[in-house]
């Protein structure tokens, strides 16, 4: 069995709902498809929510407007008269249930339902699509087996335990279809997977399932070797190791999130990231495979914060660099890089939402600097440290463009610098005449 996930992009217009059935039908193995919401509807719930907070008119105005979409893209369809129906009363359905948040006090529980609801009218929608088609599908609902514990992480035992016993029950079916991003919490209320999404999903369903193959299909054909938006020239990756993978993804590209190739790698089962526009290319293949290139790819994280910690107290002390990540710990913000001096630690974020509680804390140690506007280059590849001449090019290739701080070594497959994000293109532009 394969798991093939498609984003609110493939899903967004009726069209695409079509071409996405193209490809679910066009091979005979067995399969389970992960759908997004359709492009925009997410968004569009969360706005919903905020107006509940305080504008119940604008609020009803803009679900009418929804609503209107999607009764839109029924027509668009062009379902069999039967099905249409079917396909009206979900709307229907869906709309009335969310129309009933204006009567009623708004609750965490309740935004997190409505923000589920995108997910589950596109996958009732495609679900619809394939009997009109004259295709056989299931629909099989995350709500019933996808599972996080406490600490919002995914309860894979569990959701192994459910999907395992859901999917058994009907053994001759060939097309599930289920719904990304939404799960339950350990007791049992709607939530969702925050951090990558449906592509989580995927990975967490593929590794329970130990399935042939992950595919994750978007609107570009795979991995690039570098930033096409910025640069020319550009050309898709065919093929990489998880961790390459998990450190372009971390690092800035746009991709695939970094979590989602934890449960793949975990289980070893591959990831291949495909087209729906151009369905026979062969996008990239992650596995335990490198892609044997001393440099694979480079990609770019903006929105960089970068913290000095300036401290004569650090000078031959043991326990000082405890203290300082005990602080970002504290306040519950991750790190992206860090260098140290004898007497200077610095650091970099890209989450500012705490940013003064943390500055305040740091100053307990010493003198504290925090200054924004910062992006971080990184540049991946599976041999980088064999012998120097690829870090000559690197460091040749940016020469003259200042750099605040420089990473190597913390892993094998990448060297991280930060700049100042209006050197950012021009440095992208130049490490791409490495390749």
């Amino acid at each position: 069995m394969i798991v093939q996930k498609y984003g609110g992009t493939s899903v967004g217009t009726a069209a695409r709902m079509r071409d996405v059935l193209s490809i679910v039908t066009s091979t005979p193995d067995s399969k389970i498809v992960v759908l997004s919401a359709m492009s925009g509807t997410t968004n569009d719930l969360v706005t919903y929510n905020d107006l509940l907070r305080s504008d119940l008119t604008g609020a009803s105005a803009h679900l009418e407007l929804l609503r209107e979409r999607y009764n839109r893209v029924i027509r668009e369809i062009g379902f069999l008269e039967k099905i249409g129906n079917a396909a009206d009363r979900v709307v229907e359905d869906t709309f009335s249930q969310l129309s009933s948040c204006l009567h009623q006090p708004l609750t965490e529980q309740i935004e997190k339902a409505n923000l589920a609801v995108g997910e589950l009218l596109s996958t009732q929608l495609f679900h619809l699509l394939c009997q009109s088609e004259g295709h056989a599908s299931e629909l099989l609902p995350a709500l019933d087996f996808m599972r996080i514990d406490e600490g919002h992480e995914p309860d894979i035992p569990l959701t192994q335990k459910l999907l395992a016993a859901a999917i058994k029950a009907k053994p001759s079916v060939s097309i599930f279809i289920t719904q990304g991003y939404i799960c339950r919490d350990h007791q049992g209320h709607i939530d969702n997977l925050q951090r990558g999404g449906s592509d989580y999903t995927a990975t967490i369903i593929g590794a329970a399932i130990q399935a042939k193959e992950i595919q994750i299909w978007t609107d570009i054909d795979g991995v690039h070797n570098n930033d096409p938006r910025l640069v020319d020239d550009t050309a898709p990756i065919r093929q990489m190791s998880y961790r390459e993978a998990a450190e372009l993804a971390y690092f800035g590209a746009k991709i695939l999130h970094p979590t989602c190739v934890l449960p793949a790698e975990r289980m070893q089962v591959p990831l291949r990231l495909k087209h729906t526009m151009n369905p026979n290319a062969p996008g990239t293949l992650i596995s335990d495979q490198t892609s044997q290139r001393a440099i694979t790819a480079i990609a770019a994280k903006d929105g960089i914060t970068a913290i000095k910690i300036y401290s004569h107290r650090m000078l031959m002390a043991y326990g000082f660099l405890r203290k300082v990540f005990q602080v970002f710990e504290d306040h519950e913000t991750p790190v992206d890089m860090i260098t140290t001096s004898e007497v200077a630690v610095s650091v970099t974020i890209d989450d500012i939402s705490r940013l003064d509680d943390i500055t305040m804390a740091l100053s307990d140690l010493g003198e504290v600097q925090a200054t924004g506007g910062y992006s971080i280059i990184c540049i991946v590849g599976n041999s980088l440290y064999d012998d120097g001449q690829h870090l000559n090019a690197i460091f040749g290739a940016l020469k003259d463009i200042p750099t605040r701080m420089i990473s190597l070594g913390g892993s094998r497959y990448n060297v991280s610098i930060l700049l100042k994000t209006e050197y950012k293109k021009d440095a992208l532009i130049r490490l791409n005449g490495i390749f």
